[in-house]
């Protein structure tokens, strides 16, 4: 597990585009919560459209995962970024055009803790 950890760590400092697809299609995917976990602090550290958007636009991904300690914890670290324009920006985006109801009231909710913890 700790190969893993690293190498996820690694991919979410790599400048690649191709290593936030491998993160998505690997990490995000993985049967084990803390690869989940760890990939979605590996993603919100990234603070880009392409990452924001897997943590906050996919159903059982990033903020929708079916663990809780998952969603917490990249609900975490988004609200620990320094610079949250992106992350709003994708958030409104999600509200405005997300067809899963779900999906849309979960980025309403991280939105208005934002807007509270400002």
């Amino acid at each position: 597990m700790t190969n893993a950890l690293k190498i996820i760590e690694a991919l979410g400092r790599h400048e690649d585009s191709e290593a936030i697809n491998v993160l998505r299609d690997l990490g995000t995917n993985s049967p084990k919560e803390e690869i989940r976990e760890e990939t979605a602090k590996a993603l919100s550290r990234r603070n880009t459209d392409e990452s924001l958007r897997i943590l906050i636009a996919n159903k059982g991904k990033g903020i929708n995962d079916l663990s809780t300690k998952v969603a917490l914890s990249t609900v975490s670290s988004l609200l620990e970024l320094q610079d949250k324009t992106e992350l709003l920006k994708v958030l409104n985006e999600t509200i405005e055009g997300n067809t899963e109801d779900e999906i849309k009231d979960t980025a309403r909710s991280l939105r208005a803790l934002i807007n509270l913890s400002e």
